[in-house]
């Protein structure tokens, strides 16, 4: 009977990851879409963090369109704005605005800017894009919970990139002298930064021992592994100190020709590319 219920347990287990990339496969299509329909680069960046924002939407945030505007939600932080299709994209499948905004994305006037602005849809908590303030944005965030008295949980997403700036590393002082136990810290480490390879700019590695330097634990995960993305972020919320995941990811991840290949950071796909990638994710239309 034990062995049953242990297999019965890792079917269903199976099956909710089996469905969380059919997610994730619905969310690159409409991230290449978009890059596609209104010519907005970026597109490379955007698809390596995808099973980390469909993980966090799907099993991990207190987040929902009925509580998006209640205090004690829990709180996401696009530090990597220049990303932002992911989330949008995500935000819709989730239900908290209708896809039909989409026509108009990154048009004049939309509200779906090509950088988020607060509050443009809801499920934007922050202006990002100017990146290496994330982190300090989900640090006061964070603070802010603690001070009112009101539990919630503020997860942040940077670029590897960000951490070649002082205020992240500003933030990452502040975090644990406040005891900010309820922040978790992910960074999308694609290995790239906008002109060449991380390790080439900066002397970034070792990561994670940087952040527990800094009086946080921390984790490194493979950031498409649905498996490792469930135990790491379990592990964070245990956690007695601010915590951060490494996720190694690729650059352009799901679609070969676009697989780490920093081209994508600025490149536009074509409507043949457009049509190749969704063969390639399974979909045929959204």
């Amino acid at each position: 009977m034990n062995s049953r219920t242990s297999t019965d347990d890792t079917d269903t287990a199976q099956a909710d990851f089996d469905s969380l990339a059919i997610a994730a496969a619905r969310i690159r299509g409409r991230v290449i879409k978009l890059s596609h329909q209104a010519r907005t680069p970026h597109l490379g960046s955007s698809l390596s963090f995808v099973e980390l924002l469909v993980y966090l939407y799907w099993n991990f945030l207190k987040i929902s369109p009925e509580i998006a505007k209640d205090p004690a939600r829990d709180r996401f932080v696009l530090s990597k704005g220049h990303g932002i299709t992911t989330l949008y994209a995500v935000l819709a499948e989730r239900g908290f605005f209708s896809p039909e905004l989409f026509e108009d994305y990154a048009q004049a006037g939309s509200p779906l800017p090509e950088h988020p602005s607060p509050r443009c849809v809801p499920g934007i908590e922050a202006a990002t894009g100017s990146l290496g303030h994330g982190l300090s944005v989900a640090t006061g965030i964070a603070l802010a919970s603690k001070m009112n008295v009101i539990p919630y949980g503020v997860v942040t997403l940077l670029s590897d990139g960000e951490c070649n700036e002082g205020s992240t590393w500003e933030a990452a002082l502040l975090a644990p002298a406040h005891n900010l136990n309820n922040l978790v810290a992910i960074v999308d480490f694609n290995k790239w930064q906008a002109t060449g390879r991380s390790s080439e700019v900066t002397a970034l590695e070792p990561l994670e021992e940087k952040f527990e330097s800094f009086g946080w634990n921390s984790i490194r995960i493979d950031g498409h592994d649905f498996r490792q993305i469930k135990s790491g972020l379990a592990t964070a919320k245990k956690s007695d100190k601010p915590f951060a995941i490494i996720a190694d990811t690729v650059k352009g991840k799901g679609i070969k020709m676009m697989e780490d290949d920093n081209n994508w950071h600025y490149r536009i796909p074509s409507k043949e590319e457009v049509d190749s990638a969704f063969e390639e994710l399974g979909i045929n239309s959204l």
